[in-house]
């Protein structure tokens, strides 16, 4: 299948990401839509921002830019923004009913061949599929933060999704500059994250026992494993109540073992998230 018009279905974290990345480097026309004018403006914000850090950095021009803006369409009906889309790319909220809505929304307005792909860490690709009449063209792009930046993205198999699917899925990923890793089979957590979640909460474990400082355990993992993060840090980054929902969701899916540390859970409950909030295991508003 041919894809010429994509479509994303959110403008926040990730879906601005994810619609600059299928303008710029895929070089596709991409509708971006919200359900509110100042999210469609927030985000066109933070794609302005990151297309002037290219430019600073002298890895675009004026016109560059100018052109990648005009392949972008902001817009707040949905039946606009999904009518004629080859591919529609779902990146709201990681809320699994939020999601479902969304999805059956676009599905009713889309044309029958389009393929829907949904941008989940944790949430079963086969029961998003669920909420569409198409579970064979439906599949998982998990996108990586920033989209800009990041260029691994896991492209994952649904219960049902066809072959056909998930290789357009992967030709379009390329396209983006994307190095895709296939899921063959839906677990939680697929990937990354399956390695990822325990090693982030073993970290609060070590914080929590007062085994080492956050900066120590930080500087250990960096230097002793040769991440390019600490693990805390990381954390603060992602932000902590995404990272205690997607433990949840292995927990429950997988096994017991992936239980959030207690530590987690009561920062959450405090409101101390990381980044977003300002404080999380480090004070970001310095």
């Amino acid at each position: 299948m041919e894809i010429g018009k994509v479509t994303v279905l959110g403008a926040g974290l990730m879906g601005h990401g994810i619609t600059q990345v299928t303008a710029q480097i895929a070089k596709y026309d991409v509708y971006m839509r919200d359900i509110k004018q100042e999210f469609l403006d927030n985000g066109m914000r933070m794609i302005n921002d990151s297309l002037q850090r290219f430019l600073k950095k002298g890895e675009m021009t004026e016109a560059d830019i100018n052109q990648v803006l005009n392949r972008i369409h902001p817009t707040l009906d949905l039946k606009e923004a999904v009518a004629d889309a080859d591919l529609i790319i779902e990146a709201v909220t990681e809320n699994p009913e939020l999601k479902k809505k969304v999805l059956a929304e676009a599905d009713a307005v889309a044309k029958p061949d389009a393929i829907i792909a949904t941008n989940t860490s944790s949430i079963s690709i086969t029961e998003l599929a669920s909420a569409t009449k198409r579970p064979e063209k439906f599949a998982g792009m998990h996108f990586f933060n920033p989209p800009q930046l990041m260029k691994l993205i896991e492209v994952i198999k649904g219960a049902k999704t066809t072959d056909e699917t998930l290789n357009a899925v992967v030709e379009v990923s390329k396209r983006m500059g994307k190095e895709p890793v296939i899921v063959k089979k839906d677990v939680a957590g697929f990937v990354v994250n399956r390695v990822l979640i325990p090693a982030l909460n073993e970290a609060v474990g070590l914080v929590d026992q007062g085994v080492a400082t956050p900066e120590d355990i930080d500087k250990a993992i960096k230097l002793g494993l040769n991440w390019p993060m600490g693990p805390l840090t990381l954390l603060d980054y992602v932000g902590l109540d995404t990272t205690l929902a997607i433990t949840e969701v292995m927990q429950k899916e997988i096994d017991q073992k992936y239980q959030a540390n207690p530590l987690l859970r009561q920062m959450v409950r405090a409101g101390l998230l990381g980044r977003k909030t300002g404080k999380g295991f480090y004070d970001w508003k310095k």
